[in-house]
């Protein structure tokens, strides 16, 4: 099948699985988490964790409920990034941000119901096995927590004071932008019954990629297309690794990682190009 159509089949089955999550729920906190749930979004980390299972020929419904609380968690993420206190931006995926819309005392809630949300997803769909579901739960919650996403987070805080190496940079990366790419692919894995690990060299590899690409699009890219505004790093001072390695630099460490990334799953075969041509495609993304 075609990347794109694969690729767009991936989203709108995220996108109504989404939907059925707060379906019919009303109130003011229902209405800000969907504001920022439903704002579009590349739906990158869900679809990574439907196309490894896919490739392993795994149990696509779980890749599912597992993949929608990793995405319900990342939105979170965003809507907590986006506050004055921390990033200030006002536009999220050409939007403006949650807290501009409803406040910065409802965005807070918004996120943290939407990582709660996240939990409740998995553990209320008893049709899945039960150990699997308990695995995915420490896989996902793990990577969102102190040594993961929000570790991260705090070392990002801290780098705008003193100005990070690159040993740092990659680590700070790694778990803020990358652990929950890897635990997309972990419980795409873990959805077929192998090793949640198989796909840790593809996952680190793309997940250093994609922080490069945003790096490098906060400088080059298009505000309209990118959906925020661009050179925020430099308003932020922020290291990143167009300012650690040059543009040139940071453009051939990008596609070094994208090559890794694809070099890692030949084992796969033709099952395995999907997942080749998503890493390219992130190579290549423009928001």
């Amino acid at each position: 099948m075609n990347f794109n159509v694969c690729f767009n089949n991936y989203v709108t089955e995220i996108n109504n699985y989404l939907k059925d999550t707060l379906f019919g729920k009303k109130g003011l906190i229902y209405d800000a988490m969907g504001y920022s749930l439903y704002a579009g979004g590349k739906r990158i980390r869900p679809v990574i964790s439907l196309a490894c299972c896919d490739a392993l020929d795994g149990n696509h419904s779980a890749a599912l409920v597992y993949a929608g609380a990793i995405e319900m968690i990342h939105t979170y993420s965003l809507i907590h990034d986006d506050l004055p206190c921390m990033d200030d931006d006002d536009l999220r995926r050409g939007k403006p941000t949650n807290h501009i819309v409803y406040g910065e005392d409802t965005a807070v809630l918004a996120g943290d119901a939407l990582l709660n949300f996240a939990c409740e997803g998995i553990v209320s769909k008893d049709e899945l096995p039960a150990q699997m579901s308990l695995k995915a739960l420490k896989i996902i919650y793990s990577a969102s927590g102190a040594e993961g996403m929000i570790g991260g987070q705090i070392m990002d805080m801290l780098a705008e004071k003193e100005a990070p190496d690159a040993q740092t940079l990659n680590l700070l990366h790694s778990k803020k932008t990358g652990a929950l790419i890897r635990a997309a692919a972990s419980v795409g894995a873990l959805s077929a019954g192998k090793d949640e690990n198989l796909f840790n060299d593809y996952s680190s590899s793309l997940g250093l990629a994609f922080q490069i690409r945003d790096d490098i699009l906060d400088i080059e890219g298009d505000a309209e297309k990118f959906g925020k505004p661009i050179l925020s790093d430099e308003k932020n001072n922020k290291t990143t690794y167009v300012t650690l390695y040059g543009m040139d630099g940071a453009k051939k460490r990008l596609s070094d990682e994208t090559q890794k990334a694809i070099a890692s799953i030949e084992f796969l075969g033709e099952k395995g190009e999907f997942l080749r041509e998503l890493a390219l495609y992130l190579l290549q993304r423009e928001n």
